[in-house]
């Protein structure tokens, strides 16, 4: 796959220093302006344009997410704007979600009170890994704004609440670490990746090596457990004993996470982790590679939605997030390689996302789901995939693609021309 009109030769890409610009500086501030309430909550997506959904819940999910994006992107652009909504949202996050022992729920009231919905009490490890995720990255952002021991308590409560002693993975929830799991019930790779990415991010943000040291022991039992030795693909679920099992749920594999996983397990690497993780990541990338991706037509380069462990197709669509996934791991192979086809990639997802999903200009809208001819299947523009978008476009400008300033590049500069990427 190379990027339409694009040969890279070492410098940033115009236009796309320019879409990323515009995004940062003109698309997110009119979206915060629209989603953020005064209890610095957001809104949990946009059902069109200009027009917040109404939804009586906040989510851990969605504002845990937020904090860390604003806080990562202030860190990478310097702009004070970002690092204050990281700090507003950490707030409602605080104060409305967070339980005493250090655990999160899974949504309050837009007003801070709590819900009635007794699930909504559930305290989930997929949002602890988040929480935990948001609070070392603020906490380096914005120390003053993250209470003493914030951070403490929440690893405790990941540690002695939701992992298994016998196996040192995580339990789904709160609840099944009380009672165990039942025969029939699902575990799932993802609390393992998420969490090893905020194990991983406390690491960067504090240079303290017992975060990498916790990673490392995640990093084997998610390994262990979800890899799959014959293809080299990470599986979505194992059954309750974690055990593979025979059903549809248990030859799930999707493209997005086996580019996650390599992302990951490239980082940890780099961080002083076991080296040899780097194969396990290439062996995923082969195989998404392989099987993962759509050959042809305007979506040609996206992952596909999921495939089965044989490789066939089995969910033809194309959501958001996968893109951003695969566009983050080819932007850190270019970093490390140099290599011109890495970037071509990164560049050419950078260029499908923002022709098919975002809006042109500062119009704060975006869509999650996309059929192969580009069809809008699901057009709600959710406030979480900020998350993805924000990692992406932060190691694209790590990695040299395009530049993290505000007018990186002139307007009217529409298309590349050879000569000035030389």
């Amino acid at each position: 796959m190379t990027a339409d009109r694009t040969i890279y030769a070492g410098r940033h890409d115009p236009v796309a220093a320019r879409r990323v610009g515009d995004f940062l500086f003109d698309t997110l501030p009119g979206w915060l302006e629209l989603a953020q309430d005064d209890s610095g909550a957001v809104a949990e997506r946009l059902e069109a344009p200009g027009k917040p959904l109404a939804s009586p819940e906040r989510t851990t999910l969605t504002q845990a997410r937020l904090v860390f994006t604003f806080a990562h992107l202030h860190l990478a652009t310097g702009a004070p704007w970002m690092r204050e909504a990281a700090i507003a949202i950490h707030r409602y996050l605080d104060t409305a979600l967070r339980d005493e022992d250090g655990g999160y729920r899974v949504a309050a009231l837009a007003s801070g009170a709590p819900s009635a919905a007794p699930e909504y009490a559930l305290r989930r490890t997929y949002d602890q890994s988040f929480a935990l995720l948001a609070l070392v990255t603020l906490r380096r952002a914005a120390p003053e704004a993250v209470p003493e021991g914030r951070v403490e308590a929440c690893w405790d409560f990941i540690s002695t609440r939701l992992t298994d002693p016998a196996t040192g993975a995580l339990w789904e929830d709160d609840a099944m670490a009380a009672r165990g799991p039942w025969p029939g019930e699902l575990r799932a790779q993802n609390p393992h990746m998420h969490m090893i990415e905020a194990l991983l991010q406390a690491h960067e943000m504090t240079g303290e090596a017992v975060w990498r040291d916790r990673a490392a022991g995640l990093v084997e039992v998610g390994l262990r457990h979800f890899l799959d030795p014959d293809t080299g693909a990470i599986r979505e679920f194992t059954g309750h004993d974690l055990a593979p099992f025979d059903t549809a749920d248990g030859w799930r594999r999707e493209p997005g996470h086996q580019y996650e996983w390599a992302w990951l397990l490239r980082r940890f690497a780099a961080m002083g982790g076991d080296p040899a993780v780097t194969e396990t990541a290439a062996r995923m990338q082969r195989f998404v590679e392989a099987h993962g991706l759509r050959r042809d037509g305007p979506l040609a380069g996206a992952p596909f939605d999921a495939v089965s462990a044989d490789g066939a197709v089995t969910e033809p669509e194309h959501l958001l997030w996968p893109l951003t996934e695969a566009g983050k791991l080819y932007a850190d192979l270019h970093a490390e390689t140099g290599d011109r086809e890495h970037a071509a990639r990164a560049l050419a997802l950078l260029e499908l996302i923002f022709a098919r999903y975002v809006a042109d200009g500062s119009d704060p809208f975006w869509v999650n789901r996309l059929d192969r001819q580009g069809r809008v299947l699901w057009p709600e523009a959710l406030s979480r995939l900020l998350y993805h978008l924000a990692l992406f476009l932060t190691e694209g400008g790590r990695a040299g693609l395009w530049s993290l300033k505000q007018d990186a590049a002139p307007r009217d500069q529409d298309v590349h021309k050879e000569e000035d990427l030389t």
